[in-house]
């Protein structure tokens, strides 16, 4: 089957990260306007072939409805679900009814909230993966939208309604394009008014009473996880610092049940995140926060509280697996749910007002989350949604294995795992290896986890083993773990990137040789399979990567300012850190490529412009190395729409197939 294109480290090893600065002219910008449309038109999509195109297709087929908002009375469920081909919204009228289509057209639409009476759905819209969506209302019955707020290249972002159904409050960065602003938006009249305007990256986090003695706890966001919280009086225009002021700590927090305290997450008293309680005005020293859920070796990675104050729900991260962990709010006392105890990802959803309802997703590595609504009152757990699988078993999709490799210091480095049959190192001795991809995941504050992925299942049918690390920088294991790289500290740890390859190499082979081994990945799992394709040239034999950095300084130059900030205490300050950047950045290592890339890029991409995909490939095409680019003008940080999904996944079957399972040099 064939397609056409256009075609551990440390610092002590400092001689081995020896570069060449990359000598072209850089790049201004992002989004359509920064890429002439001849460009656009050269790097189109190629068509895939048929019978590749509809495998593909059949697998994106396989899938579930999102895990949904139920109705405040408990006699509907609301859900975003991609069946159409771009994620738009459906309704159920009773469990394991006939979804009906509320949303259409080609851009992706999600339910963020109903309200409280019931009369309408806050709908939120992007167009063409910008990620500057507007805000929408809807009735329940359906019907067309009205706009709340949709302003070009201005990101609108829900946060609440209030609990008499009259306002709706919003963020929005329409004054400065690094701030968001608080809006208040009238139902009955469309009016709006600006509530808040402090420079910063606010959102409302939660509120607690109304009229004249509504408070907002408001967040801004100061890192990737990072965040100082205030309480604003809007009847008043006060405001009161409560935690993170002057610091760089994780923080997330809402109102608790007893008046007056603060039901507050943090690792900041410990390597784990744990939940706290903790009451308003007092210091943010240790004794002052009280323990309410400290799971032994585990990150409590999130936590809600229903509108009614009787539940905290709580997702427990334990090594990529979720578990759910619910609390009564009252007392804190844990609470039992019946749920499946063999499910790799369990997690909770919306809560009705009342408390009374909340929906349950549960995932196994051969069933997509599937949704459930627990009712409290009856004490009953009911399956709202079906999982469409046409022309699939999916008890035949393999469960991936925990494993773990060592990095150059002896690290253990946790690592997920789907062989396909007769393909573990131990099986089939007297013939040659199956050929490896490493998938390295996004973030880079993310997590390859367990569980249904269609995506893998394809390279698996395809014959490949899958492998997706959890090198140091990961979620899920701890602060120490997640902090490994940030900025000049990702020098000692990038290797481990590197030691993966090595270890598959000299483990994972048979009949006297060592398999051929791919890498790949999006975002910054795309930065990786750049870094695996020049730093560390010669331990992967291919890679394809999909909206990944391939430069660091013109990276943080160019990406969308509300990003900027947060991404610089990532990855290094430009100015101060400049040295290590550009020992980090893939395409200050170009001399060293051996193998071949694909380069895939979305043009809209706000977080990586396009122009890291094509800087790249141009500096190779100057040296004489082929690096296929493709450019999907109507996609952002990655495909959304079912069509470009197949093409990416297909291009990048494709091209393993032809550089691992071809022998060397043919």
């Amino acid at each position: 089957m064939r397609y056409a294109p256009h075609f551990g480290l440390t610092l002590m090893l400092a001689p081995m990260l020896a570069y060449t600065q990359a000598e072209q002219q850089p790049y201004q910008g992002l989004g359509a306007g920064s890429v002439s449309p001849e460009l656009v038109a050269k790097y189109a999509p190629p068509a895939l072939d048929p019978q590749v195109s509809r495998r593909i297709q059949s697998m994106l087929d396989v899938s579930a409805p999102g895990q949904g908002i139920v109705a405040p009375d408990g006699s509907r469920l609301y859900f975003s679900w991609r069946v159409t081909g771009t994620q738009q919204i459906f309704r159920i009228d009773a469990p394991l009814g006939f979804p009906r289509q509320l949303t259409g057209g080609e851009d992706r639409t999600s339910v963020e909230a109903v309200t409280p009476d019931g009369k309408w759905l806050v709908v939120s819209r992007d167009q063409g993966g910008q990620e500057n969506p507007g805000l929408y209302l809807q009735s329940t019955e359906g019907g067309s939208l009205k706009t709340v707020q949709k302003i070009p290249n201005v990101r609108t972002l829900f946060d609440f309604v209030s609990d008499d159904s009259r306002q709706l409050y919003f963020h929005s960065n329409e004054l400065a394009s690094d701030s968001y602003a608080i809006y208040r938006y009238e139902l009955a009249t469309g009016a709006k008014t600006l509530v808040f305007s402090e420079k910063g990256l606010w959102r409302v986090a939660d509120h607690t009473g109304a009229g004249a003695q509504l408070r907002l706890l408001l967040a801004k966001a100061t890192g990737p996880f990072a965040a100082e919280y205030v309480e604003f009086e809007p009847a008043t225009g006060h405001s009161t610092p409560l935690l993170g002021a002057g610091e760089q700590t994780e923080y997330d927090a809402a109102y608790a049940a007893h008046p007056g305290e603060l039901i507050v997450l943090t690792n900041k008293f410990s390597d784990f995140r744990r939940l706290y309680r903790w009451q308003i005005g007092s210091d943010t020293k240790p004794e002052s926060f009280h323990e309410v859920l400290a799971p032994r070796s585990m990150d409590v990675a999130g936590f809600s509280i229903d509108r009614a104050r009787w539940h905290i729900y709580a997702s427990l991260n334990d090594g990529g697996y979720t578990r759910l962990a619910v609390l009564d709010a009252q007392t804190f006392a844990p609470l039992d749910l019946p749920l499946p105890r063999q499910a790799e990802q369990v997690r909770a959803g919306g809560s009705s007002r009342d408390g009374r309802f909340v929906t349950i997703a549960i995932e196994t590595a051969q069933s997509p989350p599937v949704s459930y609504v627990w009712d409290w009152r009856e004490g009953k757990l009911t399956q709202w949604v079906l999982a469409a699988a046409p022309e699939f078993d999916l008890s035949t999709f393999v469960a991936p294995k925990l494993m773990s490799y060592p990095a150059a210091d002896g690290t253990p480095i946790p690592m997920f795992v789907r062989f396909p049959a007769g393909c573990a190192p131990d099986e089939n001795a007297a013939q040659d290896p199956c050929p490896v991809v490493v998938q390295f995941h996004g973030g880079p504050e993310s997590q390859a986890r367990p569980g249904f992925s269609p995506r893998a299942q394809l390279f698996v049918e395809a014959g490949f083993v899958f492998a997706e690390p959890n090198v140091r920088g990961s979620d899920g294991y701890g602060k120490a773990w997640l902090d490994a790289d940030t900025g000049p500290k990702r020098l000692d740890v990038i290797g481990d990137i590197d030691d993966a390859g090595k270890w598959i190499r000299a483990h994972w082979g048979r009949n006297g040789k060592a398999p051929r081994v791919g890498v790949m990945g999006g975002s910054y799992g795309g930065y990786s399979t750049l870094v695996a394709m020049t730093m560390f040239a010669g331990t992967y034999d291919a890679g394809a990567e999909n909206v990944g950095i391939s430069n660091l300084e013109t990276f943080l130059r160019n990406t969308a300012a509300y990003r900027r900030s947060l991404r610089t205490g990532k990855y290094g300050d430009p100015d101060k850190d400049a040295e290590a950047l550009r020992k980090l950045s893939p395409i200050n290592y170009l001399d060293r490529v051996q193998g071949p890339l694909l380069l895939i890029q979305g043009l809209n991409d706000p977080r990586v412009p396009a122009g890291e995909a094509i800087q790249i490939h141009d500096a190779l095409a100057a040296r004489g190395i082929s690096a296929p680019l493709i450019l999907f003008p109507d996609e952002g940080h990655g495909s959304a729409k079912r069509g470009n999904i197949a093409l990416t996944l297909g291009y990048m079957i494709h091209f393993f197939e032809d550089n691992l399972k071809t022998p060397a040099g043919h």
